[in-house]
């Protein structure tokens, strides 16, 4: 089902758009240069939306200034006191973050939706497991995914029947089943836009493992129209694995395709090395082509004679390794053999070489 749209600064969120991705800041929400320079640094790494926590009066103010420092759409995270929604949405705020079950009843609740409804921003209605009201909670004895559906339904109403359609919904849980059922069922009852995430997910290791099933799993449903992994670490770390979840979906286009093989006992180089040098090697490149919209490239990093060259005759270039040394191809055929210690940079050198007499030629 295609949700309805809203626009949140410059981007579009259903509708039919694209997935876009969020991250949410972590320094002080009082440390303006500090937001600035990570908002930026987000914004570096593809994030297209970020979240700021707005605890209080001075972190409304410091939104307000850094505003207009950064390119990408900033929505403001409120709990409880419904001053700081409205102080942040006339600080500039491009969307705010609420829970109407708890921003201090209908009255407070109206003087929000009539500051977005002024200033035309969405409001994005969030509950998780941790905030399910009392009465749901006593309903079905524990959080479960229709307690979720139901709490997100109940707030939506709240604004909907004070006239405001500019809303995106999240219903997120730390259980990945819990999230999927939970979204399949809020899906046949609204068209409300939906943000996906695995809240909680934990450390890099395992919530990289827990958000690639849970949001792939939504995605390949058809369900989200903006997203965030949540992980326990540096948010640029999210917006990394959010963008490689939608390029293995064919939901984001790759700068660099790159695929190796899972080694056998065959062969005789180093490949793990291999193939994490030349990655790393090549990530001021992939950047490069994103930024730039030339065609993307195919790489292959293969073990051994077997199965490299076939592999590398599909790639735009590709090495196949032997023993202490390995060949580099282009587009099949053979360019070089070169020793395993030179291996990653000659091969590096030579996909430059060719992006950059591409870039000579327009």
């Amino acid at each position: 089902m295609i949700t309805r749209q809203v626009r949140c600064g410059d981007v579009l969120i259903g509708g039919g758009s694209s997935v876009s991705v969020q991250s949410m800041t972590n320094v002080d929400s009082h440390d303006e240069r500090g937001l600035v320079k990570q908002i930026r640094e987000l914004h570096e790494a593809g994030c297209q939306i970020v979240r700021i926590a707005v605890p209080d009066m001075e972190a409304a103010e410091v939104l307000g200034r850094i505003r207009s420092q950064v390119k990408i759409p900033v929505v403001a995270d409120i709990h409880f006191d419904y001053r700081l929604a409205i102080a942040s949405i006339k600080a500039g705020a491009d969307k705010i973050r609420i829970n109407p079950g708890n921003i201090g009843g209908p009255e407070r609740l109206r003087a929000v939706v009539d500051a977005a409804k002024e200033r035309e921003i969405p409001i994005r209605v969030g509950v998780n497991s941790g905030s399910l009201e009392k009465d749901i909670l006593a309903r079905y004895g524990r959080v479960t995914a229709q307690g979720l559906v139901d709490s997100a339904l109940r707030n939506l109403k709240y604004i909907e029947d004070m006239d405001y359609g500019n809303l995106v919904v999240s219903i997120k849980s730390s259980d990945v089943s819990m999230n999927y059922d939970a979204h399949k069922l809020l899906k046949e009852k609204t068209d409300v836009p939906v943000h996906i995430g695995i809240t909680e997910a934990g450390t890099p290791e395992r919530g990289r493992i827990k958000s690639a099933i849970g949001l792939g799993a939504l995605l390949l449903e058809g369900i989200g129209d903006t997203m965030r992994v949540s992980l326990t670490a540096d948010p640029v770390q999210e917006v990394v694995f959010a963008l490689e979840i939608l390029r293995c979906l064919g939901m984001r286009k790759s700068a660099i395709d790159f695929v190796s093989c899972p080694t056998c006992g065959r062969t005789k180089i180093d490949l793990q090395a291999l193939a994490e040098d030349i990655q790393h090697k090549l990530q001021p490149l992939e950047a490069e082509l994103e930024k730039s919209g030339r065609p993307g490239l195919k790489i292959a990093v293969m073990g051994c004679a077997v199965n490299g060259p076939g592999e590398a005759r599909e790639a735009d270039f590709g090495v196949a390794g032997g023993d202490g040394k390995g060949l580099i191809f282009a587009r099949g055929e053979i360019i070089k053999t070169v020793a395993e210690e030179n291996l990653a940079s000659e091969f590096v050198e030579t996909v430059e070489t060719y992006c950059r007499s591409l870039k000579q030629q327009r």
